[in-house]
């Protein structure tokens, strides 16, 4: 197994011993940690940090999450993230969002949180994208030999079983440092007649064409090609009985109700009208995939159409940063979107929130909009490649669709996927694939022209 040069070097003149866990290449750590099958608690980080006296290299957990004002206490020193360009500098024979953190193998100070010193083994990449490293704690110890050890990041409360900060402090924090955008009183009245098993087409009718946009755009949709419907389509209620049907009328109308509840610019990879065109293919697939899988139609519709909305309140709440992160998604197709939000906010004050990933921060609003389970990890573990938990199966037909659509140019990803593994994992046949990909194509038209719609 192929470890950085320097740290391979470091641990074999120190003597220490450990061992190599194989991997398949994966994008960033979050998607290793994952593939790893390992206990996330397991395996620690390094962040890096810098002043004008020079870089600090912090090691934590994994799953924690910096306390700046710790750190700044334990220093007395104004240290700032990284960014990725200078990371990428200084750790050379690293690949990128890889670096182990071992800081004497490559003559940095090291600061350790007092956490971690006391594990009884711990797991960190080895430098490449596919190769991790498990220690026990004595050995680690001494590669970690001459640092620093203190308290240095956010937990919880409760004594010293403290954990580190979860998605749920995340979205406390969200809560209180930022005026966070409250489901629009339509899409609330629209989820609302969802749930209620009783509700009619009707009801559903009226409830839409109080909204004259709405309206038309509902009625757009109807009349479209995608339907090829016959006849005269006169108002919404013959739109939802003839033609769309309740639940397709209603997580449409849920979706472009939702969507306002943002101010996003419309152009660019990450503007507003890629993302209807993306959401809109997405959650077309993703109906596919769930009629050849026996899933519920209308929740992968749902979850393909809403799982992008953290791009939208990472715009809405930082437009600068989301204006930055636009421009690097244009000029960067090969790279992550991971490794770009690390680039734009890796150096930033709100680095400590948005960490997780828009991904993670979709799911965040979706559970405090209340909407159904599996749209809240559709949107939360979309970015993770290997997710296996509550949910998985939504989650993974997102990801296949994404992966589809990554051949066509279209989505916020554009590096690629394995295919058959997708495939493979949702238990469909092979054959399915060409499939989808025939049925988007023959409407594919027709999603162009309503998402344009939907974005004006």
């Amino acid at each position: 197994m192929a470890l950085s040069e320097r740290l391979s070097r470091f641990l074999a003149r120190k003597g220490i011993t450990y061992q190599p866990l194989e991997t398949e290449p994966v994008a960033n750590l979050d998607a290793a940690v994952l593939a790893s099958g390992k206990p996330q608690h397991d395996f620690i980080k390094a962040t890096l940090l810098i002043d004008i006296n020079g870089v600090v290299m912090v090691v934590h957990r994994f799953d924690s999450t910096l306390d700046m004002d710790a750190v700044h206490q334990f220093t007395g020193r104004r240290l700032q993230p990284l960014t990725a360009r200078q990371t990428s500098r200084l750790f050379g024979d690293c690949d990128a969002g890889f670096v182990p953190p071992i800081g004497a193998a490559w003559e940095l100070p090291v600061l350790v949180d007092e956490d971690v010193v006391t594990a009884e083994s711990v797991i960190f990449s080895g430098g490449t994208d596919h190769s991790l490293v498990e220690m026990d704690g004595r050995a680690f110890r001494l590669a970690q030999a001459g640092a620093r050890q203190g308290h240095l990041v956010i937990r919880g409360q409760g004594g010293e079983d403290r954990e580190a900060l979860t998605l749920e402090d995340v979205a406390d924090k969200l809560q209180k440092l930022y005026r966070l955008p409250p489901m629009p009183a339509l899409a609330l009245r629209i989820l609302r007649l969802t749930a209620n098993t009783e509700a009619t087409a009707k009801e559903l009718a009226e409830l839409i064409e109080f909204d004259p946009s709405m309206t038309a755009q509902i009625m757009r949709y109807a009349r479209s090609a995608l339907f090829n419907y016959p006849g005269q389509i006169n108002s919404v209620q013959e739109a939802v009985t003839r033609v769309l049907g309740f639940d397709r009328v209603a997580h449409i109308a849920l979706g472009i109700a939702s969507v306002r509840a943002f101010d996003v610019p419309r152009g660019g990879m990450l503007g507003m009208d890629n993302f209807w065109r993306h959401s809109l293919y997405c959650a077309f697939l993703c109906q596919n995939l769930a009629a050849y899988s026996g899933r519920d139609k209308g929740l992968a519709y749902l979850c393909g159409l809403l799982h992008n909305f953290g791009l939208l309140l990472v715009g809405h709440l930082f437009p600068s940063e989301f204006e930055e992160l636009n421009a690097l998604r244009e000029i960067n197709p090969e790279a992550s979107m991971h490794s770009l939000e690390q680039e734009v906010f890796g150096h930033s004050e709100r680095q400590d929130i948005l960490a997780v990933g828009h991904g993670a921060i979709g799911g965040i609003l979706h559970r405090l909009w209340q909407l159904p389970e599996a749209v809240i990890k559709a949107a939360g573990m979309h970015q993770h490649i290997g997710y296996h938990g509550e949910h998985e199966e939504y989650v993974q037909m997102v990801q296949l669709a994404n992966a589809i659509l990554k051949e066509r140019g279209i989505g916020d990803e554009l590096n690629p996927d394995d295919l058959p593994a997708l495939v493979e994992s949702l238990g469909l046949r092979a054959d399915v694939l060409e499939r989808v990909q025939s049925d988007m194509d023959q409407v594919a038209s027709d999603l162009d022209v309503l998402a344009s719609s939907l974005a004006s």
